[in-house]
């Protein structure tokens, strides 16, 4: 069993300003028993790595509605180069599929496109916690 529920930055980096799709995954994450840090748009890139240090977070999930996804490679990197490769990164929203394979090879773990369903969201959220923590195979 996991000793404490997953925990999960939910955010959006650059200059994206579309919030309400990361406000419903975050109150979908926290009604399904996950601590949730809830950022306001227009995240930086080093404050989230600093923050997702800090907070000793498991996943990141970061949102684009207007092509800000095409920064996330360097988000994958800044937290490769911070020693914090593990935390897993989800991204959620508009994102063409043409540009989902870049986002994968950079280490993106998941991909979540527009009618996604909320259960699958959060049952991947909690498996890639278990892979974070190295828990593979236990229920959280």
């Amino acid at each position: 069993m996991v000793k404490r529920p997953p925990k999960v930055i939910v955010t959006k980096i650059g200059f994206d300003g579309h919030d309400r799709g990361s406000r419903v995954i975050a109150a979908c994450l926290r009604d399904a028993g996950m601590e949730v840090i809830y950022t306001p748009p227009w995240q930086e890139i080093p404050t989230v790595v600093k923050l997702a240090l800090e907070e000793d977070a498991d996943v990141i999930g970061i949102s684009s509605l207007a092509t800000d996804h095409l920064i996330v490679p360097k988000l994958m990197a800044a937290l490769k180069e911070a020693d914090m490769a593990d935390v897993q990164v989800v991204v959620g929203g508009i994102v063409p599929h043409k540009d989902e394979g870049m986002l994968l090879e950079s280490g993106v773990a998941r991909v979540f496109h527009p009618g996604s369903s909320l259960d699958d969201v959060v049952e991947h959220v909690r498996t890639l916690t278990l892979k974070r923590r190295g828990l593979q195979g236990v229920q959280a």
